[in-house]
């Protein structure tokens, strides 16, 4: 039985209580969605990943043929409409580079089953299109990448896609 003067009857003891029930029941909620809910976005070879990062990393910058590349895509991108996406590529000396494959590579951040690419297909020397449907909202990472003697060259972007 808890007396008439006791602390626990105050307002101010109450709230700090009820404050902290409510902050380890949120705190609670988190890591249970944390858990339950996990994109499965970790790889399992992550250390030979890493390891092979910074080899790749060297590699790609020795064979850098110093080209300029332009993604052109338009500044509001809707859910579920198609939009055309344009690259240009030129190389050091200003001219077209006209290559046999490029590939325009779509990223999720949040989730990795939604990745998809489109094949991009040359219009002009130089410039290449790709029509694409963006099937959720949000931030995407978007990649084209270039194959090229011996590997491949990446450009990368972002976008942002909006409701209708």
């Amino acid at each position: 039985m808890v007396k008439q003067d006791s602390a626990w009857r105050s307002p101010w003891v109450i709230g700090w209580m009820a404050l902290l029930v409510v902050f380890l029941i949120a705190n609670g909620i988190m890591i249970y969605l944390a858990v339950d809910r996990n994109p499965g976005l970790v790889v399992d070879d992550y250390y030979e990943r890493g390891q092979d990062y910074e080899k790749n990393m060297l590699k790609r910058q020795a064979n850098d043929p110093g080209w300029d590349m332009q993604v052109e895509i338009p500044s509001e991108i809707v859910l579920a409409k198609s939009v055309l996406i344009n690259f240009t590529v030129r190389d050091a000396e200003g001219r077209p580079v006209n290559r046999d494959k490029v590939t325009f590579f779509v990223y999720r951040p949040s989730d990795a089953k939604q990745d998809f690419s489109v094949p991009m297909q040359r219009i002009d020397d130089g410039l290449y299109e790709a029509k694409v449907t963006f099937p959720l909202l949000g931030t995407w990472d978007v990649l084209v990448s270039i194959a090229n003697e011996g590997g491949e060259i990446n450009h990368p972007h972002w976008v942002h896609v909006r409701k209708p």
